[in-house]
C-alpha cells in the first residue's frame, strides 16, 4: 500500500508517525518545506524570544532509519486522480492512497492592500520576516526626528482576538514594559501604542465567557488598547481604515484575522466546503473521490453530532484526525471494517503574559486563570514539541526570559537577496 501525505504539520506528521514500520504500507510525506515547525510559538520567534530552531526540527533527521517512510521536498500543482498520480513542482509521484494534510493559509477576505502591506503570521518565514521587519523600525525610530513618523513606527495594531492575536499583543505590552526603553533611550520620550482589533464583541471567542472577561482584563492592564466590534476594511500609506470610520497610524499592521484553506487543481469542486475546506465523510474520506483523504485544518467534517458545523481549526483535531485515519489504514489492510472519526475537545488555553494565562477544560467543566494557567500552558506547548532537543532549547529560552525579563535573540538577519534558488533546481 502506497500512501502519499500532502503536508508535514500536526496532522501529517502524526499520521506518518503512527503509520511507521507497518507491514505491507509505504508512506511518503510530500512538504514544500524541509522542516516540521511547531505553529503555536511562531509568535515568539517573530518577537525574538525564541529562535526558529527551537521549534521546528528537519523531516529527513526525524526520518532518518525509519524504513517505510521517506521525504520529498517539492510542492504540490496538480493531482490526476484518474491515474492515481500527483504533479510536483520537480517529479511526478505514483499514489494508491492520497491524503491531504496542508492546513491553512493567511485569509485576507480580499483586501488586497491588507494582503499586500500587512505582516502575516502564519508560517516560520512570517516569523522571521515580523521580527526583522519590528526591529528595523525600531532602529528606524531611534533616529528618527520626526515625532509622527516615529510614532507610526513604534505604533503596533494587531488585527484578530483569537489566541494568536491575544498571545503577541501581550508578548509586545511585556517588551514594551522590560525591554524597549532599556535597550533604546532615544525612545523615552515617544509613546507607543499597542492596539488589538477584532470584528467580534469578545477576546478569544471560542472560549468560555470567563476567560473573555479574564483575558480582557489581564490584557487592558499590560497596556494593550482592545477594539471590539471593529473590523479592519484596509490598510493603505501606513494608514488602517476600519469599517466604523476611525483610523490608526502605523507602519506595522500584524495580520492574524483568519485562515482559509487551499485549493488544489485536480479535486472535483463539489468537493469543497465552506471555507475552502475539503468536504469529507466520517471517515475523512474526500466527498466525491475515491482513494483521497483529508485530515487537519484542510478539511471540514460534518459527520460528528457534537460538532454538527465541523470541528475548530486547532492542533488537537488535526492530531486525532491523524491518529484515526493511521488507525484506519492498518484496518484497511487488514480488510477489518474502519473507525469513524469523533473528536475528543480536551480543552482550550491562551498565554497572555508573564505569569497570565487562561484555561478551559470541558470534562470536568473547569476555568483556570492566572499563574496556575501559565504553568499549564507552559507544560503542554512544551511536550507537545516535536524531539527531546526542542523542548530543552525551548525550555532553557523560556527560563532566561523569565528570570531576566529579556532575551538576546534580537538580531537582525536576512538573506542576501542576489542568492536565488528556483524551484526547479530542486
Amino acid at each position: 500500500m502506497e500512501i502519499i501525505i500532502i503536508g508535514g504539520g500536526f496532522a501529517g506528521l502524526n499520521l506518518a508517525k503512527e503509520l511507521l514500520n507497518e507491514k505491507g504500507i509505504n508512506v511518503t510525506l510530500v512538504d514544500k518545506n524541509n522542516y516540521n515547525f511547531f505553529a503555536p510559538l511562531i509568535y515568539q520567534v517573530a518577537t525574538a524570544f525564541l529562535e526558529p530552531s527551537s521549534i521546528s526540527y528537519p523531516f529527513r533527521k526525524f526520518f532518518s532509519g525509519k524504513k517505510n517512510l521517506q521525504f520529498r521536498l517539492g510542492k504540490l500543482l496538480k493531482v490526476n486522480p484518474s491515474e492515481n498520480k500527483i504533479i510536483l513542482n520537480n517529479g511526478e509521484l505514483k499514489y494508491d492512497y492520497l491524503v491531504f494534510a496542508t492546513g491553512a493559509e493567511t485569509n485576507y477576505f480580499g483586501m488586497e492592500n491588507v494582503k499586500k502591506n500587512a505582516i502575516p503570521m502564519k508560517t516560520l518565514n512570517d516569523a522571521i520576516v515580523m521580527r526583522n521587519t519590528l526591529l528595523k523600525n525600531l532602529e528606524k525610530a531611534a533616529i528618527c526626528k520626526d515625532i509622527r513618523e516615529r510614532r507610526k513606527l513604534l505604533t503596533i495594531v494587531v488585527a484578530g482576538g483569537g489566541p494568536t492575536g491575544v498571545e503577541v499583543s501581550g508578548m509586545f505590552a511585556e517588551m514594551r514594559k522590560n525591554i524597549l526603553l532599556k535597550e533604546y533611550p532615544e525612545l523615552s520620550t515617544t509613546a507607543s501604542n499597542i492596539y488589538l482589533v477584532d470584528g467580534a464583541n469578545a477576546l478569544l471567542s471560542p472560549m468560555s465567557k470567563a476567560s473573555q472577561e479574564d483575558t480582557l482584563e489581564a490584557i487592558t492592564k499590560l497596556g494593550v488598547v482592545v477594539k471590539l466590534n471593529t473590523t479592519v476594511v484596509d490598510y493603505v500609506d501606513d494608514t488602517v481604515y476600519f469599517g466604523n470610520g476611525e483610523t490608526i497610524q502605523t507602519k506595522n499592521l500584524i495580520w492574524a484575522a483568519g485562515v482559509s484553506a487551499i485549493v488544489f487543481e485536480g479535486i472535483p469542486a463539489e468537493s469543497y466546503g465552506r471555507g475552502k475546506r475539503m468536504a469529507v465523510d466520517a471517515f475523512n474520506k474526500v466527498n466525491g473521490t475515491e482513494n483521497i483523504y483529508a485530515i487537519g485544518d484542510t478539511c471540514i467534517q460534518l459527520t460528528d453530532t457534537d460538532f454538527p458545523s465541523g470541528h475548530p481549526q486547532v492542533a488537537q483535531v488535526a492530531i486525532q484526525q491523524g491518529l484515526n485515519l493511521a488507525n484506519n489504514f492498518k484496518l484497511l489492510s487488514q480488510k477489518k471494517p474502519l473507525k469513524p472519526f469523533k473528536y475528543n475537545d480536551k480543552g482550550s488555553m491562551a498565554i497572555i503574559g508573564k505569569n497570565k494565562a487562561v484555561v478551559d477544560l470541558p470534562k470536568p467543566k473547569m476555568h483556570f486563570k492566572g499563574f496556575f494557567a501559565w504553568i499549564i500552558w507552559l507544560f503542554i506547548h512544551l511536550i507537545s514539541l516535536i524531539t527531546y532537543r526542542n523542548r530543552v532549547k525551548t525550555f532553557f529560552n523560556w527560563m532566561i526570559a523569565y528570570f531576566a525579563k529579556d532575551q538576546s535573540l534580537r538580531m537582525i538577519i536576512r538573506p542576501d537577496k542576489k542568492v536565488k534558488i528556483e524551484p526547479k533546481q530542486l
